[in-house]
């Protein structure tokens, strides 16, 4: 277990005396005299420090009896950045819960997925985070609820099912438990500009019993919070360049897609403005909307630190320019970790082009229609399952390749390869790295994109080694590789610092 920043008491006191808001998502300030918990930044006059307790998560908060903060609304702050950069047990079981794993299939489902006991992952979220599975996941179910009494005109009781929660009184219970205000009072004091009306669907069937109509869906405006800063160019400009028709477009200064999640599937416009990302979601079940937020947040690499990543990256002097020139350059990811490795065998010793050509015939073929309100979009990816059971005679590609791709396809489809939030980093680079057809390149692009590790580096790649020649680093892979260890843990983030100073559309965000 590391030493979580909550335990340094010095530090916090300071982070909320100067209402920094890189700290926000790190770490709470409970408020002993009020009983509220704020985020760092909070715009109220701080409290006296002998008055401060620090915790790790609001689940934590709300499960030491205090209320989330009216003003600051500590639980929409961003995710901690912990769960993306750590790979033990509970960073992995923190972004299952954001995937709602909890929810769906109980803590017993998030220990099976995690491959440990049910009291294990207890008892190491306990000790770490001051709340166990269940009252974390209850924190995000209030999160929902909250977002979706503020920003739809759905009857309560569809609120409380969509949510997650398996009974009106329970959804009644807690939201007055975290926010002080039961739910009419919530929706009561959001401004009505903010409320469109309700979807106009039936109700919403109650999930636990599945004797009802299931969740119906509707389209919801969000507003996805990060730090700051937050370069926008490479992280729009790669997934708009590298978009697979029918899929994935650019329209409109949005980056739109289609997603498959657990109840149904969705589209969703990203469109990146100075303090937020506009999420526009489009579900045909609101169940979903929790999982889609965390699977678009993760996507976007929303939850980085970028003043702790940007400012190990300067001590290295060849890299500094290149920081300070376009500080705040994210990770482009996935939605789907299965469908990212698909496409990084697809894309291997080709150009961006023809990886997209080749994936956009696979969708045409074997991806499931769906109906896009605004057009442009078609399908869902393919699933493993579909791609399985591919005739590799009529992939247009040389006969080692489609030997990758249909061992891949195969391994994701019977369940002997899991890529998800709940990977371990280095048992499933070594699982990757025994498949025919895989090499470094392959496995780092996985590990970086559709993994998350922030490590993840390239030292291969034609356009990293081109850079480093440029800037006067080493252009061996070996030499490199040396080299960059002075960049870890952030390997991944000198990647796309080294990629931009390519004219490569991937580069730029599209006009």
């Amino acid at each position: 277990m590391q030493n979580a920043m909550h335990t340094d008491r010095e530090r916090c006191v300071r982070a909320v005396q100067s209402k920094d808001a890189r700290f926000d998502g790190w770490f709470f300030t409970a408020v002993l005299t009020t009983r509220i918990y704020c985020r760092p930044s909070c715009p109220a006059v701080p409290p006296k420090p002998q008055n401060m307790v620090f915790h790790a998560s609001a689940a934590a908060c709300q499960q030491a009896g205090f209320r989330a903060c009216k003003r600051c609304r500590p639980d929409t702050s961003p995710g901690s950045p912990e769960w993306n950069q750590r790979a033990d047990l509970v960073a992995r079981a923190m972004r299952l819960i954001a995937d709602g794993v909890v929810d769906r299939d109980g803590v017993p489902g998030l220990a099976a997925r995690l491959g440990y006991s049910t009291r294990q992952v207890e008892r190491q979220l306990l000790a770490e985070l001051g709340a166990g599975p269940l009252a974390l996941a209850r924190a995000q179910r209030a999160q929902t609820a909250r977002l979706l009494v503020e920003t739809t005109g759905l009857p309560m009781a569809d609120v409380a099912f969509a949510a997650g929660f398996s009974s009106v009184r329970t959804f009644n219970d807690t939201v007055r438990d975290v926010f002080a205000l039961s739910p009419s009072e919530l929706r009561a004091r959001t401004p009505k500009k903010d409320q469109p009306p309700a979807p106009g669907h039936p109700a919403i069937g109650h999930p636990a019993t599945g004797s009802a109509a299931p969740a119906t869906g509707g389209t919801l405006q969000l507003r996805l919070p990060f730090r700051a800063p937050l370069n926008p160019d490479n992280l729009f400009g790669h997934l708009a360049a590298t978009g697979v028709p029918g899929v994935e477009e650019w329209r409109g200064g949005a980056f739109r897609r289609t997603l498959r999640l657990p109840y149904g599937h969705a589209v969703v416009a990203l469109t990146p403005r100075p303090d937020h990302i506009g999420c526009r979601l489009t579900l045909t079940d609101l169940r979903d909307l929790t999982v889609a937020i965390s699977r678009c947040r993760r996507m976007l690499d929303l939850d980085a630190d970028p003043v702790a990543v940007d400012d190990q990256l300067r001590t290295d002097p060849l890299l500094a320019p290149l920081v300070d020139k376009a500080p705040g350059r994210r990770v482009p990811r996935t939605v789907d970790e299965a469908e990212l490795a698909v496409r990084a065998v697809l894309g291997q010793q080709v150009s961006t082009a023809a990886a997209r050509t080749h994936a956009a015939r696979l969708v045409t073929a074997y991806g499931e229609p769906v109906d896009d309100p605004e057009g442009g979009l078609t399908h869902l990816f393919p699933s493993a399952e579909a791609l399985a059971a591919v005739d590799p005679a009529s992939l247009a590609m040389p006969r080692t390749r489609r030997t990758t791709f249909t061992t891949l396809v195969r391994h994701l489809a019977d369940g002997t390869l899991h890529l998800g939030p709940e990977s371990d980093w280095a048992a499933t680079r070594a699982q990757l790295l025994a498949l025919p057809g895989f090499g470094p390149w392959t496995v780092d692009v996985i590990a970086m994109r559709a993994l998350g590790d922030p490590d993840a580096f390239l030292p291969t790649d034609l356009g990293i080694r081109r850079a480093a020649g440029e800037l006067g680093l080493p252009s061996t892979p070996a030499a490199l590789t040396v080299r960059a260890a002075a960049w870890r843990p952030w390997r991944a983030y000198a990647v796309q610092y080294l990629w931009a100073t390519d004219s490569h559309p991937i580069n730029f965000l599209p006009v």
